[in-house]
């Protein structure tokens, strides 16, 4: 034997006898029991009147199982009257159902499987191109919102900059930022992320989803060639440690959706809409931004805020509202779906005339005053109505998905048919209230291109 040989034997011993010895940890993907409720419409969209047919199917390791017990419940959205418990012999069963008008019908299945639940739903779609919202816009709401935004903008920013070296790259420098909001003293935080390059950039606002926590900034974009300022809405600064912000859902801003909202001065969201426009004036007078591109995004609450900036801002040119939350808030009141967070669910009337909140219909509720105010508040924070202020100047991209138990697809179908505006819309049916992945690469995509950062 050759002596390179001998040395080479040795060579890949020693890496397999070391490779041996690192600790190996296995990851944990997923159950091994799964439960599918599948349509017999790929897109899982059907016609008004049509039927839809849904499989259920209880399988372990790939293969069914025999003599599962399950629950189930399936009619409209949020509104399910079918509701039994049985035993599947050969671990499928066949259901259907349709709807007489536009809407969405839900099919839930729990099957309970060695002392474990196990769950799987489809919500099929029922001419949801047809779908409109039932909120209305105030006649004042586009002045209430003009004179409001004025009003913040007599208190000068005042702008805070502090570097962190530790997040920052060779292409981008990192900060964490804050700025006044609506008076003084009342603070926006957030992290803008800048290229290190010299020169002038489009620009790309994150506004955040619902609750309290630290924020990283958008540094991937940023080495992409865009300046990015990721807000937080609460306040406070954005890099603390995560017991602060853990403590503070759980205490002092345990369901602040919630605060002010008999009165449309008192509401928490107040702070909150009017935080947005200053990040873009923020953005505007202390940052490389070239005047030119500048988009917002975000999902969930942050939906509703790329709604509402983009509503009340002409600054931006694109918007990508994800999963949007606070839309159509009142669908409630007439018995169907309405937007996270639900405010009126429960509270229903049918033939309820909207456009009178004071009408004889409402008030035999027998509803506090208090309720009643709610009712009009919430017109002033609802997503449609800034989706209504949108210009065929800003291109939108939405995207969300048909099991989506905490924003039903029934007001992000009608919020997206609200819109006047060049938009797209790209569904991802089986998702809950999360991503897939390619739906975020897309997302990426979308908005690198309109940023013209990226070819077309």
């Amino acid at each position: 034997m050759k002596l390179s040989t001998i040395h080479h034997s040795l060579f890949v011993s020693v890496v397999l006898m070391l490779f041996a010895l690192q600790p190996v940890s296995a990851q944990i993907r997923g159950n091994n029991i799964v439960v599918t409720v599948e349509p017999d419409h790929q897109d899982w969209n059907y016609s008004v009147g049509q039927t839809a047919k849904f499989t259920v199917e209880v399988r372990r390791s790939g293969t069914l199982v025999d003599n599962v017990s399950i629950d189930y419940a399936a009619g409209p959205e949020m509104y399910q009257t079918e509701k039994k418990s049985l035993t599947l012999k050969d671990g499928t069963l066949k259901l259907s159902g349709t709807m007489k008008s536009a809407g969405f019908y839900r099919v839930d299945v729990t099957a309970h499987v060695d002392g474990k639940d196990y769950k799987g739903a489809c919500n099929a779609a029922f001419s949801p191109e047809k779908l409109q919202p039932s909120t209305v816009m105030p006649d004042d709401f586009k002045a209430f919102w003009e004179q409001a935004v004025q009003q913040a903008r007599y208190t000068p920013l005042e702008p805070t900059k502090r570097l962190l070296p530790e997040r920052c790259t060779k292409d981008v420098n990192v900060y964490e930022v804050s700025f006044n909001n609506m008076a003084w003293d009342s603070r926006t935080y957030g992290i803008l992320c800048v290229p290190v390059k010299e020169g002038k950039y489009p620009a790309l606002l994150r506004v955040p989803g619902a609750g309290c926590r630290p924020y990283q900034g958008d540094v991937w974009t940023a080495s992409q060639g865009v300046v990015t300022l990721e807000i937080g809405i609460h306040g406070i600064p954005v890099t603390l440690e995560q017991i602060v912000y853990t403590n503070m859902n759980k205490n002092a801003l345990s369901h602040y959706w919630d605060w002010g909202m008999d009165d449309r001065d008192q509401s928490y969201y107040k702070m909150v809409v009017l935080g947005c426009i200053r990040a873009v004036d923020y953005i505007e007078q202390y940052t490389p931004w070239n005047g030119q591109q500048l988009g917002v995004t975000g999902s969930s609450q942050g939906g509703f805020l790329s709604l509402v900036t983009a509503g009340l801002d002409k600054r931006v040119t694109c918007y990508a509202p994800v999963h949007a939350a606070l839309c159509d808030h009142t669908n409630s009141l007439n018995g169907k779906a309405c937007g996270w967070p639900h405010y009126f669910y429960g509270l229903s009337v049918q033939g309820l005339v909207l456009s009178d909140v004071w009408s004889p219909a409402v008030k035999s509720l027998n509803t506090k005053p208090s309720t009643l105010n709610k009712i009009i508040t919430s017109r002033y924070y609802d997503g449609v109505n800034f989706a209504r202020l949108i210009t065929p100047q800003q291109k939108g991209w939405f995207s969300f998905g048909y099991n989506d138990d905490v924003v039903p697809p029934t007001s992000a179908w009608a919020t997206y048919n609200t819109v006047t505006g060049p938009k797209e819309i790209s569904i991802y049916q089986q998702t809950a209230h999360f991503w897939y992945q390619e739906q975020w690469d897309e997302w990426e995509n979308w908005l690198l291109k309109q940023l013209g950062v990226k070819a077309e």
